[in-house]
């Protein structure tokens, strides 16, 4: 699986050479400490984490192509979180998500997320 790893990756980073400069800083730091942490997962952690990787770049993608076509409007990047997938979070994850919600509604940044959207690993 590390072939397969590595080019969702790979994959990811240019996605998100598309986004707003901040977001796109932001969510290179988080894609590549994440990948970074999950390199000697066991297997089924692992195929969970590339499956959620896989969903986020969908979403990106689709968001990006949607962006293009609707040049008018400023798009919000992200997905918004339920509660029961919430629930599916352990405490380091929520952790996590609280410091990737901080990072990106900080006064000073000039991107389109909302305090809900996030994507989990």
């Amino acid at each position: 699986m590390p072939g397969a790893a590595r080019r969702l990756y790979r994959r990811i980073l240019l996605l998100h050479r598309a986004l707003p400069a901040a977001l796109r800083a932001l969510g290179d730091r988080y894609v590549k400490e994440e990948f970074r942490k999950h390199k000697a997962a066991g297997p089924a952690e692992a195929q969970r984490f590339l499956r959620e990787w896989e969903n986020y770049a969908a979403v990106i993608q689709q968001q990006i192509n949607e962006d293009k076509q609707n040049s008018r409007e400023k798009t919000v990047y992200g997905i918004q979180l339920t509660e029961e997938k919430l629930h599916d979070f352990r405490d380091e994850q929520i952790g996590q998500l609280k410091e990737l919600m901080d990072e990106a509604t900080k006064p000073d940044k000039k991107i389109g997320i909302s305090k809900d959207s996030e994507h989990k690993t």
